[in-house]
């Protein structure tokens, strides 16, 4: 029997395990082996999940910040040929998508293995089907470049590939950078360009609000260590 490997989805705030479908944890039930990016707050998941969950009873292996770790792929390999089940974790969010999981993954596919994704919250998709943006042509960039210099030159080459190709364009920041980054694209955007800002998507105080740049100036908001995520589109 082919291995399966689980795509496990986490949840983006704590306060929200309603995020994650009840089939979820019966797919992790499944599995004998755990890749989790942070083991730690991984076994904390799983646990306010099911709390009848046999957490030792797993093999568990990290995800090191590097996927190419040979050490990792090994165990990774081991676990497949051995005909063990998999799942992959990763802190928040689905794996391979902005977070750890796609190196693991590809090896998978190359080795036969069954791959199920499973359904749970994406700040990126959540993001944009709540921005009112193009969700036909949209670029999911990642981090910006953190000189200020180099940073500024990226958004400016952001929005005038959005204005030319009609696209949404989706970002992230480390949450203590939130600011100067809000500050950079309020100074070297148009005014005409929208912006929007989900904030702590699928909390409580969850904010997803698109205005044009403009309007983001009258009214800046506090971003400072918080999960964001932004999206951009040009208008003429």
């Amino acid at each position: 029997m082919k291995t399966t490997v689980f795509l496990i989805p986490c949840f983006l705030a704590e306060d929200a395990n309603e995020t994650i479908p009840a089939y979820v944890m019966e797919s992790v039930k499944k599995s004998l082996v755990i890749f989790a990016e942070n083991e730690r707050t991984t076994r904390r998941f799983l646990k306010s999940m099911d709390k009848s969950i046999s957490i030792d009873a797993f093999e568990w292996h990290t995800i090191h910040k590097t996927e190419t770790d040979q050490i990792n792929i090994q165990a990774f390999k081991t676990a497949i040929t051995s005909g063990k089940n998999i799942s992959i974790i990763s802190e928040a969010g689905c794996p391979g998508v902005a977070d750890p999981g796609q190196q693991l993954i590809a090896i998978a596919q190359e080795m036969g293995c069954i791959i199920k994704p499973l359904v749970g919250p994406s700040s990126i998709l959540l993001a944009l089907m709540a921005s009112g943006m193009n969700g036909q042509q949209f670029e999911f960039i990642g981090y910006l470049p953190i000189e200020n210099g180099e940073r500024i030159k990226k958004i400016k080459e952001l929005e005038l590939s959005s204005l030319k190709n009609n696209s949404t364009k989706i970002f992230i920041e480390t949450p203590y950078r939130n600011n100067p980054l809000l500050e950079s694209l309020l100074q070297h955007c148009s005014d005409k360009t929208r912006l929007c800002i989900g904030v702590n998507i699928t909390g409580k105080d969850e904010i997803i609000q698109t205005k044009k740049i403009s309007d983001w100036k009258k009214s800046k908001p506090e971003l400072h260590k918080k999960p964001v995520i932004f999206l951009l589109h040009a208008d003429s």
